[in-house]
Formats: C-alpha cells, sequence, structure tokens
C-alpha cells in the first residue's frame, strides 16, 4: 500500500523564552493557546496542525530553512506587516511580501489565498466556489 501523505501535523520552533514566544505569536497571529509548561508550548495552526514551540539554551537560525503560514488575503498579510514593524522593529527577507524572522531568528513567510503556489492545499471546488483567481503577485518592500 503506498503511503498517503494528508498534510503536515504541526511546526517546531526553538526559542530562548517560550512565554514570550507565545505572547509574539498569539499577539501577531491571533493563535490560540492549546497546552504548555516547562520551556514548552503548543498553539493551534489552522484547524488541525499546530506550532510547537520549545525553549533551547543556545539559538542556532538558519539560513534557508522556514515554514509558511497563510492568512486569508493581501489585507490580512499587510496587517501582519505593519504589526511586525511597528510592534516588533521586524524587518522583511528580500524576494517577499512578508518573509521574516521572528525575534529568535526562526523565518516565516505569510502568504494569502491567492497564491497560486497554495492551489494544492485547497479542493478545486473550494477554489471555485470562493472565486479566487489569481494575479500576478504584489512584491511589497518594507
Amino acid at each position: 500500500m503506498a503511503v498517503q501523505v494528508y498534510g503536515v501535523n504541526h511546526v517546531v520552533i526553538e526559542v530562548d523564552d517560550a512565554q514570550k514566544a507565545v505572547e509574539f505569536y498569539s499577539d501577531v497571529f491571533n493563535l490560540t493557546m492549546l497546552r504548555g509548561g516547562e520551556g514548552a508550548a503548543w498553539c493551534q495552526l489552522g484547524e488541525h496542525q499546530f506550532l510547537a514551540i520549545f525553549e533551547v539554551k543556545e539559538l542556532k537560525p538558519d539560513r534557508m530553512k522556514h515554514f509558511g503560514l497563510m492568512v486569508r488575503d493581501a489585507a490580512q498579510v499587510e496587517e501582519v506587516r505593519q504589526k511586525l514593524k511597528k510592534n516588533y522593529g521586524l524587518t522583511f527577507e528580500s524576494g517577499g511580501s512578508c518573509d521574516f524572522r521572528d525575534p529568535w531568528g526562526n523565518r516565516i513567510q505569510v502568504v494569502d489565498l491567492h497564491d497560486e503556489s497554495l492551489v494544492w492545499l485547497l479542493p478545486y471546488r473550494e477554489i471555485q466556489d470562493l472565486g479566487i483567481t489569481f494575479s500576478e503577485p504584489t512584491n511589497r518592500q518594507s
């Protein structure tokens, strides 16, 4: 029997302060805390996934490893961008509208449902029902 992958269950990030990371991700992305304690936390991502946050003694940010979060539309991407700049003074990586590193060096990309690279994540019927069309990507820089 061939293995069939249904999606990603969770993403793990490393931080040096789990409580501050929970506060950051709750503020920027309105994530709901599932549980936590003793240097670890779990936050709900979408319907069936979660973000696991683990406290470590030494952070080792990577150049290319990252994960992407999908929000509803360009207005929500812009809301995230503004919050990151205003509340946290974060800058953005070149080449993406909302590609940044959190305060612990974890790289995150925020895209919306109109990003055609994500079309395979949604059932085709849902895309048609939502009236989603794909246009040329906008490249907003900080």
